[in-house]
């Protein structure tokens, strides 16, 4: 499974809780700009409405040979969920501070697949913490390495 997009600032603004695979309502055009590689999702989130889950501000680009069959590059798009995770994702993303969040769209043979993550929003201090515990692994690797090569 090869990433067509990743959502960068997920992991970063977000402690995520849990994951799971969605598949996703495309047109034609929207999968052939896809297979372009031409997307961004580091705005888009998730929301369960009437019983269905919704991805609102992926950006798919318009297909440049796509005429006037093209799609609207920020449409809603439907998640293909079933009604027993639409019912897990309403019921923890109902709680405050909590947030559905797409990581990566991905091909699983050949359909479109997104990688949903129910995340609960860092403030200032855990990003601080990350940074600090990042650089104190780094210098670990880096005394090792310099140990290992004296040998």
């Amino acid at each position: 499974m090869s990433d067509i997009l990743q959502n960068a600032k997920a992991r970063r603004d977000y402690e995520v809780i849990e994951t799971l695979e969605a598949g996703l309502v495309l047109r034609g055009t929207e999968v052939k700009s896809l297979r372009a590689g031409r997307g961004q999702i580091t705005e888009a989130f998730a929301r369960v409405e009437k019983g269905q889950a919704w991805l609102y501000g992926a950006h798919i680009d318009e297909y440049s040979h796509g005429n006037v069959y093209n799609h609207i590059p920020k449409t809603p798009r439907k998640l293909l969920l079933n009604k027993n995770e639409i019912r897990r994702l309403e019921s923890l993303s109902n709680i405050k501070g909590h947030a559905l969040v797409p990581l990566a769209f991905y091909w699983k043979g050949n359909r479109v697949k997104v990688r949903l993550a129910v995340g609960r929003g860092k403030d200032f201090g855990d990003k601080r913490e990350d940074l600090k515990k990042r650089e104190a692994d780094r210098e670990m690797k880096r005394a090792t390495a310099h140990r290992d090569k004296g040998r």
